[in-house]
């Protein structure tokens, strides 16, 4: 049996929302299938598994917030429910002898309109409404004969309980019992975009006052020539469809990741007090939002990426963070992160070291500067690079030497 938890989908999250649950009790999974939607202080994710089996139980309730780690809900490893199931029925029996089950009829499998958490097997099926109404008016669950879906226990079921109805001389007859239907422990309340900017201002700023606080930031800064990487862009993009043109942030994204395999000790995380480097390149990009704020998913295994298939992932990538498609490994694995301010006019950018990643660069925008070409004078394109890094994993010497690679290989477009 395994445990699917509510994941930890950034530094910045202690908490997520379950928005809904995609998959249903019996239901078979496959590992990398998405089987929920969270909601984070900053959009609404989907979440894979990490297991394959069946579903035999779902713990939370859609609406419900919990903290990261919780378990949602329980996958039976390398089970596939049986198709079609059977579902066991109770047999009448004689006072003094044990009862028995048989099976009824096979019946298609159906996802239900409300799956009952059962926690436990003396727990009694009921909706949640019920359960709060039993508990204001002290009515004991076990108690009470439910009308509801599978028997389970309704408002109306605990009302009967509550306030029993004395016989009376003449009967009346009596309208159908009203069973509610069950309903989520918090219904989602969609936030307006102020309250999800403020959210995520909060969530952003607790991450942020963790990093300077925790982690012993070094910074570096190098001024890199971008005449031969623009010259490329416009012969290689003149040569291509519209669509298959390349913008200069895919190059920097594949010489910052390519840099990186180079200087390994920068790509990874600082994990219970130790360096942990990682097996892969997964470059984090920030990329804004348009109701406000910033998030960074991950461009996988980047540093393998050919030219043309970064500027689709990075294309992919934006276009499904503004429609809140990105999936949770997207933002939980990133080893390290690429922030590129240009666009915005600005020549140099400080960035905050996103923890527990060990290192951040940032691009400002390309301008043209005097710039000494062979002893003489000539103007350039040149881009600032600023890497933010750990010092706790790594040392100034090697932060140059990453900055120097990067250089070396945005001097060589043809190269990446």
């Amino acid at each position: 049996m395994a445990e699917f938890r509510m994941p930890s989908l950034g530094a910045d999250m202690d908490e997520g929302t379950l928005v809904s649950w995609l998959v249903g009790v019996g239901d078979h999974v496959e590992r990398g299938q998405v089987v929920a939607e969270v909601d984070t202080e900053k959009s609404v994710i989907e979440v894979e598994t990490f297991d394959t089996g069946t579903v035999s139980e779902l713990l939370v309730h859609e609406g419900e917030r919990v903290p990261v780690g919780t378990p949602l809900a329980v996958i039976a490893e390398g089970v596939r429910a049986a198709q079609p199931r059977r579902r066991a029925v109770p047999t009448r029996t004689r006072p003094g002898t044990r009862a028995t089950t048989t099976e009824a009829a096979a019946e298609p499998v159906t996802k239900p309109a409300a799956v009952p958490l059962v926690r436990g097997a003396a727990r009694v099926a009921a909706s949640p409404l019920a359960r709060r109404h039993a508990a204001a008016l002290g009515v004991d669950l076990a108690t009470v004969t439910g009308t509801g879906p599978g028997g389970a226990v309704t408002t109306s079921d605990v009302e009967a309980a509550a306030h029993p109805v004395r016989p009376a001389l003449t009967v009346e007859p009596e309208p159908a019992p009203v069973v509610d239907e069950p309903a989520p422990v918090a219904p989602v309340v969609p936030r307006s975009g102020a309250d999800r900017q403020a959210s995520m201002r909060h969530a952003v700023a607790e991450a942020m006052a963790r990093s300077k606080r925790e982690i012993p930031h070094y910074y570096l800064a190098a001024d890199v020539d971008m005449a031969h990487a623009t010259r490329w862009l416009e012969a290689h993009n003149t040569s291509v469809p519209v669509t298959e043109r390349v913008l200069v942030a895919a190059l920097q994204l594949k010489a910052t990741a390519l840099a990186l395999r180079a200087v390994p000790e920068l790509n990874g995380h600082w994990v219970d007090g130790e360096h942990r480097p990682a097996e892969h390149v997964h470059l984090g990009v920030a990329i804004a939002l348009r109701g406000g704020g910033l998030v960074a998913p991950a461009v996988h295994d980047a540093d393998r990426l050919a030219l043309p298939e970064m500027m689709a992932a990075l294309h992919d990538l934006v276009a499904r963070v503004r429609a809140g498609k990105v999936r949770s490994s997207e933002y939980a694995d990133p080893t390290a992160t690429v922030t590129n301010l240009g666009d915005q006019g600005v020549d140099v950018a400080y960035p905050v070291i996103n923890p527990p990643q060990l290192a951040m660069v940032a691009f400002g925008r390309v301008r043209e500067r005097p710039w000494a070409v062979d002893g003489m004078l000539a103007v350039r394109p040149v881009l600032t690079v600023t890497l933010a890094a750990d010092h706790r994993a790594t040392d100034g010497r090697r932060g140059a030497t990453f900055l120097a690679a990067l250089d070396d290989l945005l001097q060589r477009p043809n190269d990446l």
